[in-house]
């Protein structure tokens, strides 16, 4: 009997990710690793422990918490604090899948020897016909969670389970009302876990170090000054709303200068484009393309994006060039690019420097 280590959030996922796996026999512990701590003395909503040791205890399996506190700040919230301060917009979830939540999981796994770590995300682990491992896009697409995953290597995903890969939301809460689970009926964060308001401004005033970016200019295309903006790390492109901006009608931001302090405003959304670029790649279906090669793949630009066909060129060593089919809106530097195969299969991805 395989043993496996569950990383549980103390949300209804990973609660009856948790079920699943002790139902088909496996040895099942929880783990949660503690990433936060707010200021009101409250863990985050990656990290409430007694939510999941009451889960683990009506479950019926070992649970453990473990401290990455420290970990966390250097690793997940410093990156993002300072990606603001510079004009881009970061996905720190993306960044804490890698280096923190399956990084300290395996860790822990061969800690408690176990076999297998497993997570309440909605996808599938698989491996291909090439011998790689890589992620499949869950059933019910309106969950899928591929995009934060892209960034786990071959050795995290070999040792990986994913059991909600084939069920919709409302399935997963069925299963864990019939089984009498304290989660149940427990909403969903919308949110990154460490801003539970959503106010990234607010956090990155009260937690940086140093002075904040000072006010600037909004500008249009051709250098006209339009406004003053009250610092580039409280925007992010394809912004509509709260610029503090009254023009008579509708702008959008198209561009963040951070060397000239510098915000770009374009109307009737004119954001989109047909080309970008990226680097910090991984590849993970798909063995890394020699300098030069290209592939056609389905990519996503953000979580939501439903996604687009585009060209993948492997131009140097830690950067590809992606030139789209058709425009694609509000490629936003910081955020990510992720390319799929046509069976929904994760090839790899990059962070999205310039578009």
């Amino acid at each position: 009997m395989s043993k496996v280590l569950v990383g549980m959030s103390g949300g209804v996922d990973s609660a009856v990710a948790a079920l699943l796996l002790k139902e088909e026999g496996y040895d099942v512990a929880g783990v949660t690793l503690r990433t936060w701590i707010g200021s009101d003395g409250e863990d985050s909503r990656c990290c409430e422990i007694d939510d999941a040791r009451e889960t683990a205890r009506r479950i019926g399996i070992p649970y453990h918490v473990f401290n990455r506190v420290p970990d966390f700040e250097e690793k997940v919230v410093r990156p993002f604090i300072d990606d603001y301060l510079r004009g881009v917009t970061p996905n720190p979830c993306v960044l804490c899948n890698r280096v923190i939540k399956w990084e300290y999981l395996l860790y822990y796994a061969k800690v408690l020897e176990a076999d297998h770590v497993a997570t309440g995300h909605y996808a599938s682990v698989t491996r291909l016909e090439n011998g790689r491992y890589t992620v499949r896009k869950a059933q019910h697409t309106e969950k899928d969670q591929t995009y934060m995953l892209y960034r786990l290597t071959q050795e995290q995903l070999e040792k990986t389970l994913m059991p909600l890969g084939k069920y919709s939301k409302e399935e997963v809460r069925s299963i864990a009302e019939k089984a009498g689970l304290n989660v149940a009926s427990k909403p969903d964060s919308q949110e990154i876990c460490f801003v539970p308001d959503g106010s990234y401004a607010d956090f990155i005033k009260k937690n940086m170090d140093g002075e904040l970016p000072p006010e600037g200019n909004f500008v249009d295309e051709e250098g006209n000054i339009l406004g003053t903006h009250k610092g580039i790390f409280r925007y992010t492109v394809g912004q509509r709303k709260r610029l503090g901006i009254a023009l008579g009608y509708p702008v959008y931001i198209k561009e963040i200068r951070p060397d000239k302090n510098e915000i770009l405003l374009v109307k009737d959304d004119d954001t989109f484009c047909r080309e970008i670029f990226c680097r910090d790649l991984n590849f993970m279906g798909a063995p890394e393309p020699a300098e030069g090669d290209a592939f056609r793949s389905q990519i996503k630009v953000r979580y939501r994006h439903p996604g687009q066909y585009a060209m993948v060129e492997r131009i140097s060593g830690d950067r590809v060039r992606i030139l789209f089919e058709e425009p694609v809106r509000a490629a936003t530097p910081g955020q990510s690019a992720v390319f799929y195969d046509d069976n929904d299969c994760l090839l790899g991805g990059g962070i999205i420097t310039s578009a």
